[in-house]
């Protein structure tokens, strides 16, 4: 808490008085004043991390002092202290800027939990401009590895649609580097300078992906001991980028789409609507329109996501663009692991060239890794490389097959084959269908499907 100045602006003496005691109790570095033109002078000599204003002061009301100091540093974060707590009051004071406000008179935890909520916000949004400085040139389009002529449309494609505020849907196999795609967008967009807010649809438990999202009131739930901004907040103004949107429960589709629609929510437990200006970009690695028909994703949601795909191609359909993502991952491996590895030679590239990337760039990038970590000599060679990509089970030599001169029988030759592979896709599923349908890259439906239409053990 220390280093967390507070300037509190409050005409009453005994109200400034108890908040200024409170708040130095609890750590933090504060300044009172009683009115708004001593809070604009300071405001302009040093920036506070938060600003407490009684919207009733002398002079000046609170909202003009509150839009003022917001002249002065449009990222101030200001909480509004008003007895006469009504709904037109507070909307003004939203719209004006504030980040909440405190209805007196006030409980003391009240006080403390927003005051620690909103400096959290306040820090979020400073780390998050730290990190757009650092690596907004990283994330240029013309930095993106790659010369294909796939690459080249994605290029284009980024382009055009980076500085509008029209609704991404990045499409691709897992590993391409899709997120780094919804980066470059953010990136060369107007929104550049605001938050960029990452959303791991798969990685968050449903129970709490919610709450993520939308945030919560204090006793929203057990265990909400205070109020929690949400993502969508925390992205006000810039991008929110929803990773593995296919993996969203149906109920939550629900309530996204409604932001999408109307920009507004309330958080879990609360009733106030929360407006925010977000730009949305999602990325998926399945079949969205698959899981429409399955009724596993709304049709209408995937209608608002679909404005703009962009869709990114997997690493076996760009292989001239191997050597260069090659030569970039050795240098970056390179520099972080202090290693001198000068390079790969001619016929272990080739095999690199050959390997069907199954796990696309993120495979490739850490084969690059690990054999940079294990090397001691001076290049890269055919040695280096693990025996799954020196003599891959590519799907290529399955389908090694000499035409007899008699002929074949053509249905019943490819019906033997299909079953084969799905046999053997059962067997390493440990008879698990999902598991099966994922090592096949189909749907599980369309599994189920084919294994009906396979011959009993009888008929065989």
């Amino acid at each position: 808490m220390k280093g967390n100045r507070i300037l509190i602006v409050e005409d009453d003496h005994a109200v400034r008085a108890v908040l200024e005691t409170l708040l130095q109790e609890a750590g933090y570095e504060i300044k009172a004043v009683s009115d708004g033109p001593q809070a604009i002078k300071l405001a302009k000599n040093a920036p506070f991390h938060l600003y407490l204003i009684d919207l009733r002061l002398p002079s000046m009301s609170g909202i003009d002092v509150l839009k003022e100091i917001r002249k002065i540093n449009s990222q101030a974060i200001c909480v509004v202290l008003t007895a006469y707590a009504t709904i037109e009051l507070s909307v003004k004071a939203m719209k004006a800027g504030a980040f909440d406000f405190i209805a007196k008179p006030f409980q003391v935890d009240v006080v403390l939990s927003l005051v620690k909520n909103a400096l959290e916000f306040n820090r979020l949004k400073h780390e998050n401009l730290l990190l757009q400085q650092m690596v907004r040139d990283k994330y240029r389009y013309k930095n993106m590895v790659g010369n294909s002529p796939p690459m080249h449309k994605v290029y284009d494609l980024i382009e055009r649609v980076a500085d509008s505020d029209s609704t991404a849907l990045i499409l691709g196999e897992s590993g391409t580097g899709k997120e780094i795609v919804a980066k470059t967008i953010h990136f060369n967009s107007a929104r550049k300078n605001k938050p960029l807010i990452p959303v791991n649809c798969g990685a968050i438990p449903d129970a709490l992906l919610e709450s993520e999202l939308f945030g919560h009131e204090r006793g929203a739930f057990t265990g909400a001991t205070s109020a929690r901004t949400g993502r969508f907040e925390l992205a006000h103004g810039g991008t929110i980028f929803f990773d593995e949107i296919g993996e969203m429960p149906i109920g939550l589709q629900v309530k996204l789409l409604r932001v999408l629609q109307e920009r507004e929510f309330e958080r879990v437990g609360g009733t106030r609507s929360i407006h925010v200006d977000v730009r949305i970009v999602a990325a998926t690695n399945q079949d969205l329109e698959e899981l429409v028909r399955e009724k596993r994703f709304r049709e209408d949601l995937f209608y608002r996501l679909n404005v703009i795909p962009i869709n990114i191609p997997p690493l076996r359909e760009r292989k001239e663009d191997i050597p260069l993502l090659i030569d970039y991952f050795l240098r970056k491996f390179n520099a972080r692991k202090k290693k001198e590895v000068e390079g790969i030679t001619p016929d272990a590239q080739k095999v690199l060239m050959d390997y069907h990337w199954p796990g696309n760039i993120r495979e490739l990038e850490n084969l690059i890794e690990r054999m940079i970590v294990l090397k001691n000599g001076e290049m890269i060679t055919s040695e280096d490389i693990p025996q799954k990509v020196l003599h891959p089970s590519h799907p290529d030599h399955v389908f090694q097959f000499e035409l007899p001169e008699g002929g074949i029988n053509f249905s019943h030759v490819v019906t033997e084959f299909e079953n084969k592979i799905l046999d053997q896709a059962m067997l390493k599923a440990n008879g698990v269908k999902n598991r099966a349908a994922q090592l096949l890259k189909m749907n599980r439906t369309t599994l189920v499907e084919r294994l009906k239409r396979q011959p009993s053990p009888d008929e065989a």
